[in-house]
């Protein structure tokens, strides 16, 4: 076997570790493709779709039969190929490409993408999880408090990429904090200890209601899965699943401070009252709710109610009875932002379900991003 396509398959296991280590972490994507088997394509790029959640890439082949066939595949989101420095202005129409992926389990003209090779004048090679270096931000003229007093957390964010690293021992490998690859591909750390650092959310513990609705979920119904229909899920997973650039503005309206935060992958926009004492009656049930903050010390404390029933974490469902309360706190040293989480959710949950993450300054701007889930949507020209 090629170091190149040992690569390719070291990229695919480590990224199937990945997700499955809990439901925050799942994929839907995947459940379309016969993952456990590869296949290779070689043809003639005719369009590069760049949107969340999945970025496309069509192009024309000649089947086993010697007839012309369109193809297209399934790529990771827009916001994870920018922010990984691919050079998107290679992925011009007419370049020769030569596809390493997986076939789609029902359609033949559809695939996911592990490898690509464009060629042309020169060739580039690209690994769906290579990560391209970018310049640290630079946060010396940054302050950390606003003109008010209050901790300054306004600005980009977003959660550390991972970076396929294989650790001394080889073997499979696996994607860590990109800060961490020296670390972890000298042995200085194990995977276990970069684990221990951001511990995953506590396990879901469902009443019989929350039981039943988990089970009927089905991860790959439209119906079901509101990313299908390139609608938000909930504050509590959009914030850092797929490693979005989110925004945070700290501002005021009318008089009253406010923080608006501007989700990447899905550009949706909640605000929270600062300094609000309690939520006003009859609130219109809504995605994210009504938020109103304080803070205490250097820590936002934001508590939210008023949600229309939905998804918390697939396959949990929430209720209109949701209540989330989250803790944002500003390491003044690292400028990395701590978010711990804790949801309440009596019709589906028993005990509370909590967890923590945390995000960075981001390195690329945030931008408002197309949504268009076009999984279920390729036809075949003329069939």
């Amino acid at each position: 076997m090629s170091a190149f396509r040992f690569k390719r398959r070291l990229g695919l296991a480590a990224t199937i570790a990945v997700v499955s280590a809990g439901p925050a972490l799942a994929h839907h994507g995947f459940g379309l493709f016969q993952m456990e088997k590869f296949a290779d394509w070689s043809g003639t790029l005719t369009k590069f779709d760049l949107v969340n959640p999945h970025s496309y890439l069509y192009f024309d082949t000649v089947g086993a039969d010697g007839k012309p066939v369109s193809m297209r595949c399934e790529m990771r989101a827009a916001t994870l190929i920018k922010r990984s420095g691919w050079k998107t202005e290679e992925f011009v129409a007419g370049r020769h490409v030569d596809i390493h992926g997986h076939p789609h389990r029902d359609d033949p003209h559809s695939c996911y993408l592990e490898t690509i090779s464009l060629g042309g004048a020169s060739t580039t090679s690209i690994d769906r999880n290579d990560q391209f270096t970018r310049a640290p931000v630079d946060t010396s003229k940054r302050p950390l408090k606003l003109a008010s007093g209050e901790p300054n957390i306004s600005g980009d964010w977003a959660v550390e990429q991972a970076v396929l690293t294989i650790p001394p021992s080889g073997g499979r490998g696996d994607l860590v904090p990109r800060s961490l690859r020296e670390a972890y591909a000298s042995g200085k750390i194990t995977i276990a200890e970069i684990r221990s650092r951001n511990p995953p959310p506590s396990r879901v513990q469902y009443t019989e209601a929350g039981q039943t609705a988990a089970t009927a979920f089905r991860m790959w119904s439209p119906e079901d899965n509101p990313r299908l229909q390139c609608k938000p899920t909930s504050i509590v997973f959009d914030w850092t699943f797929d490693w979005p650039v989110n925004r945070i503005t700290q501002t005021t309206v009318g008089g009253e401070k406010v923080i608006d935060i501007d989700y990447g992958l899905y550009s949706n926009t909640r605000r929270i009252h600062v300094g609000m004492d309690k939520h006003p009656a009859g609130l219109t049930p809504s995605n994210t709710g009504h938020s109103i903050g304080k803070w205490e010390g250097e820590t936002l404390v934001v508590d939210t109610v008023g949600f229309a029933a939905g998804v918390l974490v697939p396959p949990t469902r929430s209720s209109d009875k949701l209540h989330v309360v989250e803790r944002f706190t500003l390491n003044p040293k690292t400028f990395a932002m701590k978010r711990e989480y804790a949801v309440e959710d009596p019709i589906y949950l028993t005990t509370p379900y909590t967890g923590q993450d945390t995000v960075l300054l981001s390195d690329t701007p945030f931008e408002k991003q197309r949504c268009a889930e076009l999984t279920f949507e390729f036809t075949q020209p003329g069939n």
